[in-house]
């Protein structure tokens, strides 16, 4: 079972907002004692994800979560929007695939990245993607 030791939401709302939320992320994961390549990699799907939340929706809510199960600390995150949502999660997490002008390596780049991760998403309604990343893994 997985506890929520603290919680912190954050709101993107402009592009100024990218650089804040990073270091809040990292300071979780300093928290924690999160070691830098396993920080890297927290903050590089963090970044991706919240640049896809800010590019498709306009947008939206983060909760960075520390969470614990057993011994074991990590890092949630939980990004959620009211975009226009994604028709084809399969096809969305295919790499190559964008509807925008990218590279189309945000979403599973980001799942590669992380121990866990999450994407739910109603058309016209928004997204909500999870991930987690453990200290240790």
């Amino acid at each position: 079972m997985v506890i929520t030791l603290s919680k912190d939401r954050m709101s993107i709302s402009r592009e100024q907002d990218l650089v804040p939320f990073r270091n809040r992320v990292k300071e979780a994961a300093v928290k924690i004692g999160m070691g830098i390549v396993n920080q890297t990699k927290l903050i590089t799907a963090a970044s991706e994800l919240v640049r896809n939340m800010f590019r498709y929706a306009g947008g939206g809510e983060v909760l960075i979560e520390v969470v614990s199960k057993g011994r074991e600390s990590g890092v949630r995150l939980t990004f959620t929007d009211k975009g226009p949502g994604i028709a084809d999660l399969s096809l969305a997490m295919q790499d190559g695939y964008s509807t925008g002008k990218s590279l189309g390596l945000g979403l599973p780049g980001a799942k590669r990245l992380v121990n866990e991760f999450d994407l739910k998403s109603t058309v016209g309604q928004g997204t909500t993607v999870t991930i987690l990343k453990w200290k240790n893994g």
